[in-house]
């Protein structure tokens, strides 16, 4: 999205991006969130909830967590833990830099990094902002904002699933780019499931995608530039 296809950083773009984002959070807010949700509220159905599961923030980095072990498990078995300083003795330092001297350019790391900085972020927003969560508005007919607080009722924006989705699939999509239409599908499929769910707003779904699809493009940025 923001990256070039030798992988240089689209400054202007990811500015720009950034402030239609904002623009649209605002207007939503202001306008279109309430009719806009309520009319995705008519495509609810059984499927929403398992989507609510699989694509959870905790089971993105549980799998590839556990991918990322098995790729540091096969890479050693040659080669074995460096885990000695120059001293001789044992250092948390160097088995850290071992285990990203292997990891580092792996799909799982990837996957795993753009999925952890955008649940990272998310979460500090969440609190940040305190949004209502539609749960006030269809039991109660309120919505408002309460900032700083840790409750999950009011930690509506932006959509952990929707950041933690795109940043993962995203991601995939670059690396893999003949299944970038699937990727990016799925991603799609799974914000409006959110709204549809009536576990968020649409502007809550569209700064999470944001946050994804910017905390993919850096982690690839970061990863490969000096390549």
């Amino acid at each position: 999205m923001f990256l070039t296809a030798d992988n240089k950083l689209k400054t202007k773009w990811l500015i720009w991006g950034g402030v239609i984002t904002a623009v649209l959070v605002a207007l939503g807010i202001t306008w279109f969130d309430k009719p806009l949700y309520i009319f995705m509220r008519g495509f609810d159905c059984r499927a929403w909830k398992l989507f609510d599961y699989i694509f959870d923030v905790k089971i993105w980095l549980l799998l590839t967590g556990i991918l990322l072990l098995l790729v540091f498990a096969k890479k050693t078995q040659n080669s074995g833990i460096k885990y000695k300083n120059e001293k001789n003795n044992f250092s948390l330092v160097v088995v850290v830099k071992d285990f990203m001297n292997k990891v580092k350019t792996n799909y799982a790391f990837l996957i795993f990094s753009s999925v952890l900085s955008a649940g990272v972020v998310a979460k500090i927003l969440k609190i940040l902002i305190g949004r209502y969560r539609p749960i006030f508005f269809e039991a109660l007919d309120m919505t408002g904002f309460r900032p700083f607080s840790f409750d999950w009722a009011f930690n509506s924006m932006p959509s952990g699933h929707a950041a933690a989705t795109f940043a993962g699939l995203v991601m995939a999509g670059m690396l893999v780019p003949k299944f970038k239409p699937l990727t990016w599908s799925i991603a799609i499929i799974v914000g409006i499931s959110r709204i549809a769910y009536g576990a968020h707003w649409p502007t809550d779904v569209i700064l999470g995608a944001f946050i994804g699809m910017v905390a993919a493009d850096i982690i690839k940025w970061l990863a490969f530039r000096h390549k």
